[in-house]
């Protein structure tokens, strides 16, 4: 039997997926489309040289694995077109040196895809036949239990196969897969109970990195490939709901090489999931996010899970992030976080300078977060009125540290993030800055709670601030978060890609009263939603006749008029 042609396998599923003979999303649309450009634009090898053989070499040799679970096990893999595709782009590449291109790859694909088989082949390959000496190669995850998946399914791939241990003498060890003839082993690592320091590896798996809670075991993972000269740091997981994590930081770099914002040739990325606007109650929206639809990913049992999460909302959120790879900040999500971000615009504060805004002031304990949100109201070329939205956020420096919160530090390299020195929040600061935006900005009001903002508010007010008090009650809130949420599916909220406020609109949980009311909450400390409330009482204060007939559809929980402060 003749070897297959993968590279003809790889480029056809990319011509599909580009030309919409495939259903895929815009990035992977993107990532596809990338291939191809490349193809075209080093085809000289003066930059990078396209080795089809060495793609060849990674698919033949998993094709000649076996499955080890479910109806399957004991039959040899054969890779779906999505699989060559990745495999063959990631291992063809090379630098004129002999090296490789890809020196970090990042697949996100919903569960049942058969990420960890797919990993596992690739560890086995690096192990035995990618022509490395003395070969260091790791599945790494924050538990021994989540590290030993893609180890088990590697070591059972061996027992299975006589013709892979006789060919490379692999001998498959307790807790270690070793090649003796080029003493190359392959280990599970994790956090727990052991030291990931002095490594120096040739091949990192990474599987699930989403269920991250720290970017500890990364960063160790990244130092580490820096020592060989064809390391791999192979990272493929679904989404999740901690927006404010490593992976989700690692997710977005992938997002802006994939839309061109930035440049890395190193890095290889293919996110599968939805578009903005896509039913996720459709089942066009399960082909769409499942590459492997129909195979590993059967219908009937998805569909079925999508029934219940149609019928039972506090579902819906997980079947999302575990079946379409949207992610959702928090299980029950209250906002529609791809709508959220495709109100992204090109703007910046200095765009509004002398314009008419409203501000919100979500000011936390002395050791937490404040949020500072500026809403400046103004009608586009077509006379519809947008709300444009800038944050602003504090936090004292001894607060971080303490944080599982991995962004915090980008935050800050950023501009959105302000960080005063020692275990208190500079109130002086923040108060100087807001004496500042009133002389930038027409600042009409500054909507503040009055729990923890008493004084400075009262700071503020002798210096002719417009301080109104507005207190976080269900009838100050209810409308303004739903009107909120009707102006982001119209597209009629515009930020400008705020990672710390994105994080924060994630975490809101709407709680919800018989009335039909709402109120923002968050599912757990960690998750803040201060920029959130910050918004929504600054967008509360600019609301305008136009607003105020929308509002006359819900049912206030009080007698008392919406506008009461």
């Amino acid at each position: 039997m003749s070897r297959p042609n993968y590279f003809e396998i790889a480029k056809k599923y990319a011509n599909d997926v580009v030309q919409g003979r495939l259903p895929a999303c815009d990035l992977v649309k993107k990532a596809c489309q990338r291939q191809l450009n490349d193809l075209i634009r080093y085809g000289d090898g003066h930059k990078f040289i396209f080795d089809s053989a060495s793609g060849d070499r990674i698919c033949w040799f998993i094709e000649h694995l076996t499955h080890v679970k479910g109806e399957l096990a004991g039959k040899e893999i054969r890779l779906e077109p999505w699989q060559v595709f990745i495999l063959h782009t990631v291992f063809s590449w090379k630098t004129p040196a002999g090296t490789r291109r890809f020196r970090r790859v990042y697949i996100e694909v919903p569960r049942g895809n058969g990420k960890s088989s797919l990993s596992s082949g690739v560890a086995l390959f690096c192990l035995c036949a990618d022509r490395e000496p003395g070969a260091e190669v790791y599945s790494f995850a924050t538990t021994r239990d989540q590290a030993k998946i893609v180890f088990g399914d590697a070591k059972e791939m061996a027992k299975q196969n006589s013709k892979l241990r006789n060919a490379f003498n692999l001998q498959t060890l307790a807790n270690a897969l070793y090649v003796p003839k080029t003493n190359s082993y392959f280990q599970a690592k994790s956090a727990e109970g052991s030291t990931l320091d002095g490594l120096n590896t040739h091949l990192a798996v990474i599987d699930e990195l989403h269920a991250h809670k720290t970017r500890a075991v990364y960063d160790v993972v990244e130092t580490s490939l820096g020592k060989r000269r064809n390391s791999l740091m192979w990272v493929i997981t679904t989404a999740g709901f901690d927006t404010a994590g490593v992976c989700y930081e690692v997710r977005s770099f992938v997002r802006q090489v994939l839309n061109k914002e930035v440049e890395d040739e190193s890095q290889f990325g293919i996110i599968y999931g939805l578009d903005e606007g896509d039913d996720w109650t459709s089942e066009a929206a399960l082909q769409k996010a499942n590459p492997n639809w129909g195979v590993s990913v059967r219908p009937e049992i998805i569909k079925s899970l999508q029934s219940k999460a149609i019928a039972r909302p506090s579902a819906a959120n997980n079947f999302k992030t575990k079946h379409l790879n949207v992610w959702c900040s928090a299980a029950s999500s209250w906002m529609d976080m791809i709508a959220w971000n495709s109100c992204e615009a090109g703007i910046t504060l200095d765009d509004f300078e002398g314009c008419e805004c409203y501000m919100g002031l979500d000011l936390g304990a002395k050791n937490d977060l404040t949020a500072k949100v500026l809403v400046f109201p103004r009608e586009n070329e077509a006379g519809r009125r947008i709300y444009y939205v800038f944050g602003q956020y504090y936090a004292p420096r001894a607060a971080l540290l303490k944080s599982g919160n991995s962004q915090y530090d980008g935050w800050e390299t950023l501009g959105y993030l302000r960080v005063s020195d020692g275990a208190v929040t500079d109130f002086d600061q923040i108060e100087e800055e807001i004496l500042e935006d009133c002389r930038r900005f027409q600042v009409t009001a500054v909507a503040y709670d009055p729990w923890q903002a008493t004084q400075l508010a009262g700071r503020l007010s002798d210096k002719d601030i417009p301080m109104v008090e507005y207190r976080n009650t269900v009838q100050n809130m209810s409308d303004p978060m739903k009107w909120l949420e009707a102006l982001v599916q119209d597209r009629r909220i515009a930020h400008d890609g705020d990672p710390a406020l994105a994080w924060m609109m994630g975490n809101v949980v709407a709680k919800r009263d018989f009335k039909d009311n709402i109120f923002p909450r968050k599912e757990v400390y960690e998750n803040k939603i201060d920029g959130a409330v910050a918004l929504i009482m600054a967008l509360g204060m600019c609301v305008n006749e136009e607003t105020a007939g929308a509002f006359e559809e819900y049912e206030s929980d009080s007698e008392v008029p919406f506008f009461s402060w």
